[in-house]
C-alpha cells in the first residue's frame, strides 16, 4: 500500500509541476501559459494545408532531401544533387526529417515551422519570467504570438522560423548565464546562435556583439573569468556554425552539388557575399543588386513594413528607455537591466541594419525583430506596473498605451476600407485605460486591473486582426507579406491564392531585363506579370512570367512556353506531369529548367529530380554549357522546359541563357498542356 502511494506521488509530481508551475506563482499563471501555448499552436497550425507547397523553392529541396541523404546534408534542390539552395541547409533539416516520417506534403513541411513558433513564444515567456512576474511574461508571449509577421513566417517554410527560434534560445541561454556566470549556459547560448548560421548564414551573427557585450559587462564574476568564458563561447560559436562549412570545403567539388548562390562554387563566397555583405551594400553578383527600397530611419514604420512588425515597436523603444532609467542605480550585475540591455541591443542593432541595408530586403525579414519587441513590451509594462505609484511611471505607462493606440489607427488607416470598425474600438479602449493608468497607483486593485485589461485590448486588437487575416489567407511564392493589402511594397495586390511578391508596389518591380529561356514568347526587359507571386493572379497573359490561371498558386500555363518565374513555381498540367514521369527511371533528371522556382514546380509535381539550371536567379554558372551538353549526350536529361526567370545583363553568369539558346537551336519544341518542352533525347538533336 505504501509503495503504491509513493509511486503515485512520484508520478503526480511532474504532472503537478507542469500544471501548477512554480510554488511562488499565482494559481492562474501556469494555466494561462498553457492556454497561451495552446492558442498559439491553434493559430499557427490552422488551415496550413491551404498554402500548398508555400515556397516551392524550399519545398522542392525538402522533397530532394527526403529521397537522398546526400541532398539532405548539402541542401540540394534536387535528389540528383545538381545544385544546392542558396542558403546553408539547417532550416531544411527539420522539415526533411518530418517528410521522411510523414511523407512529402504541405503539413509535414509547414507543421515543424508552426511548432518552432510555439517554442519561440514559450522561450520568450520563460526568459521574461526569470526577471519579472508572470503577468509581464504572459504579455510578452502574447505580443510575440500576435505579431503579424510572426503569424506569417511560423506558418511558412522559409529559414526565418528556425533562425528566430535559435536566436531566442540563445538570448534565454545568455540570460541564464548572466545570472550566476555559468559557462555551460554561455556556451549553449553561443551554440544556438552558431547553428542559426546554418539556417540563414550571417544574419544570425547580428546579435553576437550584443550578447557578448551584455555578458562582459553584467556577469557576476571577475573580468578575467568573463574574458576566458567569452573565448570558450566564441569557440563554440565557430564550431557550431563552421563544421558544415568545413565539411563542404573538404569534399571535392566533383563529389558534391554546386553551391547555389555563388559564382565560384564556394560556400564562403555564398556566406560572405550573396548572403553577407552583399545584402548590406547591394553589391551582389548574381543577385538583384542594390534595390534601395525606401532605406532610411523610417523604413520599419513605412507603408511597406509598418503593418508587419511596428505595432508595438514605438512602445518597445519607449519601454526600453524607461526600463534602463528605472534600473540606472542598480548594481552592475542587475539581471533586470541586463535583460533590457540584451533585448534592446538585439532590437536596435538588427533594426538599424534592416533600416539602412541597400541589398535585397523583404518585409518578412522583420520577424527577427518580433522576440525583442515582444520581450521589451512585456518587461517594460511589468516594470512600470510595479512602480505605478510613481507619477512618472504611471504617466509613462499611460502615454505608451495611448500612443500605441494612435499608431495602430495610423497603420489601420493604410488598409483602406478593411475592417474600419477596428480603430473606434481601439480608441474606445485606449482613452479610459490611459486616464485610469495615470492614477493607477491610487486606485483599488480591481479598478487598476480593469485599466490594464483595457490597455491590452487597445494594444493587441490591431495586430490580432492582422494576424487573423494572415492565418485566413493562403501564402505561396518566394515573397510573402502579412495582413491586408496596403497598396505599397511587394505586397500591393491581393488575390485568391495567397499573398506576396512584386507587382503591386508603386513604381512597379520585376526581374531585370534578360532572356526568359526558349519558347517563352516574351521580350527581354518586360516586368514579371504585374501580380504578386502566390496571389493566384489573373488569367494567363502570354507575357514573360505571367502568374497563370486564377487560384493556381501563381503557376498556371500559358500558350507558347514555360511558366513560373523568378519568385514563384509553376503548376504543370496533368499532361506535362505525365510526360515527365514516363520512363522516369531511365534518366537522372526528368527535365531541366532555368531557375530554381521554375524547376521546383515540375519536380514537386513529378516527384522526380528536375535540374535547376543557373540556380535561384538563373545566374549561377551551374551547369556550364559544356557540362550540360555532356549530360545530354549521356542521355541523363529527358526534357528541357521552356520559360524561367531572367536577370539583368552583367549580373552573374550567362550560362543558363547559353544553355537555353543551344537547346532552342538544336532540339524540336513540343507544346504539352500549354508548356513548351524540348525532348533532349530526340533524334536529330545535337
Amino acid at each position: 500500500m505504501t509503495t503504491t502511494l509513493t509511486g503515485g506521488r512520484a508520478a503526480s509530481g511532474p504532472l503537478r509541476r507542469l500544471v501548477r508551475g512554480r510554488e511562488s506563482d499565482p494559481v492562474w499563471a501556469r494555466p494561462a501559459l498553457l492556454a497561451l501555448l495552446a492558442g498559439t499552436a491553434v493559430l499557427y497550425v490552422w488551415g496550413l494545408g491551404a498554402s500548398g507547397w508555400a515556397n516551392s523553392f524550399y519545398s522542392a529541396a525538402v522533397q530532394a532531401g527526403a529521397t537522398s541523404w546526400k541532398a539532405f546534408f548539402f541542401g540540394s534542390s534536387d535528389g540528383a544533387n545538381a545544385i544546392t539552395v542558396d542558403k546553408a541547409p539547417g532550416a531544411l533539416w527539420p522539415m526533411v526529417l518530418a517528410a521522411r516520417v510523414f511523407g512529402v506534403n504541405s503539413w509535414s513541411i509547414l507543421v515543424p515551422q508552426a511548432l518552432m513558433g510555439v517554442a519561440t513564444v514559450g522561450t520568450v515567456y520563460a526568459a521574461v519570467r526569470r526577471r519579472l512576474p508572470a503577468g509581464a511574461a504572459l504579455l510578452a508571449g502574447l505580443a510575440l504570438a500576435l505579431t503579424p509577421v510572426a503569424a506569417l513566417m511560423f506558418r511558412f517554410n522559409n529559414p526565418d522560423a528556425l533562425l528566430v527560434l535559435l536566436l531566442t534560445l540563445g538570448a534565454y541561454g545568455l540570460l541564464r548565464a548572466q545570472e550566476d556566470a555559468s559557462t555551460r549556459w554561455l556556451v549553449l547560448a553561443a551554440s544556438c546562435v552558431g547553428f542559426g548560421f546554418l539556417a540563414k548564414m550571417l544574419q544570425a551573427f547580428l546579435v553576437v556583439p550584443v550578447y557578448a557585450l551584455v555578458y562582459l559587462v553584467a556577469a557576476p564574476t571577475p573580468v578575467r573569468r568573463r574574458l576566458w568564458q567569452l573565448v570558450l563561447a566564441g569557440a563554440a560559436l565557430l564550431l557550431s556554425a563552421g563544421w558544415w562549412v568545413a565539411v563542404v570545403a573538404l569534399v571535392p567539388a566533383s563529389s558534391r552539388p554546386y553551391i547555389g548562390g555563388s559564382q565560384n562554387n564556394s560556400v564562403l563566397e555564398l556566406a560572405l557575399g550573396y548572403n553577407g555583405l552583399g545584402r548590406l551594400n547591394g553589391d551582389e553578383v548574381g543577385g538583384l543588386g542594390n534595390l534601395n527600397q525606401n532605406a532610411g530611419w523610417d523604413r520599419l514604420f513605412g507603408a511597406q513594413i509598418g503593418g508587419q512588425i511596428s505595432w508595438l515597436l514605438p512602445a518597445g523603444l519607449v519601454l526600453l528607455a524607461a526600463g534602463l532609467w528605472a534600473t540606472r542605480r542598480a548594481p552592475r550585475t542587475d539581471p533586470v537591466r541586463a535583460a533590457f540591455a540584451l533585448w534592446g541591443g538585439w532590437l536596435l542593432v538588427t533594426g538599424v541594419i534592416f533600416s539602412y541595408m541597400q541589398g535585397i530586403f523583404h518585409e518578412y525579414y522583420t520577424v527577427a525583430l518580433a522576440p525583442p519587441v515582444a520581450a521589451l513590451a512585456g518587461m517594460g509594462a511589468g516594470v512600470l506596473w510595479e512602480r505605478r505609484r510613481s507619477r512618472a511611471a504611471a504617466a509613462t505607462l499611460a502615454a505608451v498605451v495611448v500612443g500605441t493606440a494612435g499608431w495602430a489607427c495610423v497603420l489601420l488607416g493604410r488598409t483602406g476600407d478593411w475592417n474600419t470598425w477596428l480603430s473606434p474600438v481601439i480608441v474606445a479602449a485606449a482613452l479610459p485605460a490611459g486616464a485610469l493608468l495615470l492614477v493607477a497607483g491610487r486606485l483599488p486593485r480591481a479598478v487598476a486591473l480593469v485599466a490594464a485589461a483595457l490597455a491590452v485590448v487597445s494594444g493587441f486588437t490591431g495586430p490580432a486582426a492582422y494576424a487573423l487575416d494572415t492565418v485566413g489567407t493562403p501564402h505561396t511564392g518566394a515573397i510573402v507579406t502579412a495582413g491586408p493589402a496596403t497598396g505599397q511594397g511587394f505586397g500591393g495586390m491581393r488575390g485568391p491564392g495567397g499573398r506576396g511578391g512584386p507587382g503591386g508596389r508603386q513604381g512597379g518591380f520585376g526581374p531585370p531585363p534578360a532572356a526568359m529561356g526558349p519558347g517563352d514568347g516574351g521580350q527581354a526587359g518586360r516586368p514579371m506579370g504585374g501580380v504578386r507571386p502566390g496571389t493566384g493572379g489573373t488569367a494567363g497573359t502570354g507575357q514573360p512570367g505571367s502568374a497563370g490561371q486564377a487560384g493556381d498558386g501563381g503557376g498556371g500555363q500559358r500558350p507558347g512556353g514555360g511558366t513560373g518565374g523568378l519568385l514563384n513555381g509553376v503548376t504543370p498540367s496533368d499532361a506535362v506531369t505525365a510526360a515527365l514521369t514516363e520512363d522516369a527511371g531511365a534518366y537522372t533528371w526528368v527535365a531541366a529548367a532555368v531557375g530554381s522556382n521554375n524547376a521546383a514546380g515540375y519536380q514537386l509535381a513529378a516527384g522526380r529530380p528536375v535540374m535547376a539550371v543557373g540556380g535561384f536567379n538563373g545566374t549561377d554558372p551551374a551547369p556550364t554549357l559544356e557540362r550540360f551538353q555532356e549530360y545530354v549526350a549521356a542521355g541523363r536529361i529527358h526534357y528541357f522546359a521552356g520559360g524561367g526567370p531572367g536577370m539583368r545583363a552583367g549580373s552573374g553568369s550567362d550560362a543558363a541563357q547559353r544553355i537555353a539558346a543551344w537547346v532552342r537551336e538544336n532540339f524540336p519544341a513540343t507544346t504539352v498542356g500549354g508548356t513548351t518542352l524540348y525532348d533532349l533525347t530526340a533524334e536529330g538533336g545535337s
